[in-house]
């Protein structure tokens, strides 16, 4: 019969303790695991194939014909058996050889049945075999039987482990030691530089005992387990510093509310049911979600699951009284900490005087933890790759996530190459720093607007910090990113209040949400779904203009944060004129609402729009006079003039900002714009390179909106550049153009004494 409910898998898993208890002989126990399991299942075929000397080898079997038992062998990849362990995936078909991996081995009798369903058998978080059953009846096996097969699997790796099965090369996890120099590369996720020795964050707890004695003494545990875990997890939000408030203290806040899931607790408590202990039953659920994750090609979705992960680690560690992380030993050096992943709480436990740099074999920008350790500002590089295998523990490291790499083991002529950069660079940081309080204002007298680019309600510090005169974009997606539900109107509100407050006198522009495409809300149920370029699909203004609601929600919210002041706000992504039309009589309708209602309002409303899709040029007659300004989104615009994806790496280098073509472009918008009265800026990543913000002020910019880092090198190139001088050369290359416009103005500016840093 098939299993009906978690009292069946726990029969089965009661079954098999008295097997794995006997004296009996390994290949004895398995033998009789295949038939206890397939007539559980009413399934004709039980198999057991384990992972011997880097191939799968059929171990036991009940059903296919008994000769092919240690003679059959696939290897990794190969077959469904093959795939499974490869991908460490779940298989479930009606009918096994439609599927493209099939594989037919003669030997095995298999050719009379139709359906297959088979799971890893996972230990260490990699396959160690594949658990397999099949049935002449073409059928999908239900989830409840794919549930209680996957609990067996869990049980089946402690039983194979202690009988010395599995294959030694994966158990020992080990490497060769190394003592060469070597340079790993990853993904730019909060830069900065820092020198220290490696720490890994957690050693892997290994789950011994998988079988329940007592479920209810089980449940108990894990019960005391979460009021433990639920009592750190509050006292670290109690504790935890920035210097001032942020959207960090929101990552911390929705961080509780999975320490707090009922759901999540419940499935554990169904784990325990089926009659594994509390250890396996968390181990168990982590298994699901890790399959989840890689089957999640959302990445804040994805991110979501990793703080689970992080909570499902802290959880195991507690009940298994395994609390032994580098954290809670403490830090002795200078360290730069190692882990796969990184939960924002796990983050947060660390001497951050010790702490110089953290490594992620995984990681997003989008990530809880970026968010965090940005606001500490801790360098992070992720996406390194085989980094357990790479370094060791102790291991010297010179992170320089500006570069995108960490010098594992560094000569000593690489450590003074890097001191000497380091030095450079404070050096280079406290002469810009100097220049906080001198305005941006070229040799020939001309005054160059600096504002700062934001997201985050700390970011607005960085107005003191760099002396700029504003921020030119508040991107307030943000505040959903991180979100892990709808922000409601009051705590959108709040943010935008303090943001303005923290400016003072000084313009703040809020962006309206730009969602979709690769910035997907799971909440909102708002994904790039079977788009194929999300980044040109449902987006941004398109997107908000059909979804009144969550617009007239953020229009409140700013109109009402901006009581007393003047508020911009920039309407992302327009691609005609009308669109904007729209979006400001929507925010004009909230506006004479609350009037109604005697709510205070902006002494002033200035409304923009981001020109970054290029047939907004074709319409500038059109929306330039309803306009109090229009922003240049380099970034999205450059990708679309050239129908060129920046998330491709191939492409990434090959079309510049200094070409022709966008300068050109950008001469066409910035020119009307000055003679119909209306301020045009840059705020793309391109106004925050020196080089390219001289090209810019030659075209006739004065209005730039750059990261905070940026501020002080564009300032002192400003301070050393020509304006006259420089508009001349803009005019005269791009009459006729040379193949290295870049090369041209860098000539240009080494000829004049513009300062690039």
């Amino acid at each position: 019969m098939p299993v009906s409910a978690a009292a069946s898998a726990r029969e089965i898993l009661v079954r098999l303790h008295d097997v794995m208890a006997s004296r009996n002989p390994a290949q004895s126990k398995l033998n009789q695991v295949v038939q206890i399991i397939g007539e559980a299942i009413g399934s004709e075929v039980c198999s057991i194939y384990l992972l011997r000397e880097g191939v799968l080898e059929l171990f036991a079997t009940r059903g296919l014909a008994e000769e092919a038992v240690h003679v059959t062998k696939l290897a990794l990849g190969e077959g469904l058996v093959g795939t499974i362990a490869e991908d460490v995936e779940v298989l479930n078909l009606d009918e096994a050889a439609s599927h493209p991996d099939f594989a037919y081995k003669p030997e095995t009798g298999e050719d009379r049945f139709h359906s297959f369903a088979g799971v890893p058998i996972i230990r260490r978080e990699r396959a160690v075999g594949v658990l397999a059953v099949q049935h002449s009846e073409p059928r999908k096996y239900a989830d409840v039987e794919i549930e209680a097969l996957q609990t067996v699997a869990m049980v089946l790796s402690e039983l194979i482990a202690n009988a010395g099965l599995i294959d030694a090369a994966g158990a020992a996890g080990a490497r060769p030691q190394m003592t060469a120099s070597i340079r790993l590369s990853g993904q730019k996720l909060v830069e900065g530089m820092g020198s220290g020795f490696a720490v890994f964050h957690q050693p892997r707890i290994v789950i011994e005992h998988t079988v329940a004695e007592d479920i209810d003494a089980e449940r108990r545990r894990v019960y005391a387990a979460f009021d433990k875990m639920r009592e750190q997890i509050d006292r670290m939000a109690r504790e935890a510093e920035f210097g001032v408030a942020g959207e960090h203290v929101e990552v911390i806040e929705t961080y509780k509310m999975f320490a707090y899931d009922e759901g999540w607790a419940r499935r554990i408590n169904e784990a325990i049911d089926s009659g594994l202990t509390a250890e396996a039953a968390i181990e168990r659920v982590q298994q699901r979600t890790r399959q989840r994750m890689r089957q999640i090609d959302d990445p804040l979705l994805a991110d979501r699951m990793h703080d689970l992960e992080d909570l499902s680690n802290r959880l195991l560690r507690i009940v298994s009284g395994q609390m032994g992380t580098a954290a809670q030993m403490g830090l002795r050096q200078d360290t730069i900490l190692i882990a796969r992943n990184l939960g924002p709480a796990e983050l947060l436990e660390y001497d951050r005087r010790r702490l110089k740099g953290v490594i992620l074999e995984e990681g997003s920008l989008t990530a809880h933890v970026i968010i965090v350790a940005r606001a500490m500002g801790l360098p992070v590089l992720g996406r390194v790759r085989d980094v357990r295998r790479q370094i060791a523990d102790g291991d010297h490291l010179l992170l320089d996530v500006n570069e995108g790499s960490v010098l594992v083991r560094p000569t000593l002529a690489m450590e003074e190459a890097f001191d000497a950069k380091l030095s450079l660079r404070q050096k280079r940081r406290a002469a810009f720093a100097a220049l906080r309080d001198v305005p941006p204002v070229t040799k020939d007298g001309h005054r160059i607007t600096l504002m700062v680019n934001a997201g985050l309600r700390d970011d607005a510090a960085a107005l003191d910090t760099t002396g700029a005169d504003g921020i030119g974009l508040f991107r307030t997606e943000f505040q959903f990113l991180v979100s892990a539900t709808l922000p409601q109107r009051e705590r959108q509100q709040r943010l935008y209040r303090d943001v303005m407050e923290a400016a003072g006198d000084r313009p703040v522009v809020f962006r309206t949400i730009d969602i979709g495409g690769d910035k997907a809300l799971p909440y909102l149920n708002v994904e790039a779904g079977d788009e194929e370029n999300p980044a040109m699909g449902w987006r941004a203004l398109r997107l908000a203009l059909e979804r009144e609601g969550l617009m007239k929600a953020q229009a409140r919210a700013l109109l009402e944060a901006g009581a007393g002041r003047t508020l911009h706000v920039m309407f992302p992504m327009v691609s005609e004129a009308w669109e904007f039309d729209e979006a400001k009589a929507l925010f004009e309708a909230q506006r004479v609402w609350l009037n109604g209602r005697g709510r205070r309002l902006p002494l002033e409303i200035r409304y923009g729009a981001m020109l970054e899709v290029p047939a907004l040029a074709e319409q500038l007659d059109l929306i330039l006079p309803n306009v109090d300004f229009l922003s240049i989104g380099t970034n999205d615009l450059t990708q679309f003039l050239f129908a060129a994806d920046r998330a491709n790496p191939k492409l990434a280098e090959r079309y510049d900002w200094l070409s022709p073509s966008i300068l050109r472009f950008l001469r066409r918008v910035v020119e009307p714009a000055r003679e119909a009265g209306v301020r045009v800026g840059v705020c793309g990543e391109m106004g925050g390179r020196p080089l390219e913000a001289m090209a810019l002020i030659g075209l006739g910019f004065d209005r730039l909106s750059i990261t905070p880092a940026a501020v002080g090198p564009v300032k002192a190139m400003i301070r050393s550049l020509d304006r006259a001088g420089i508009a001349q050369e803009m005019a005269r290359l791009l009459a006729k153009p040379v193949r290295d416009m870049r090369g041209a103005l860098g000539a240009w500016a080494a000829t004049n004494g513009v300062e690039l840093a």
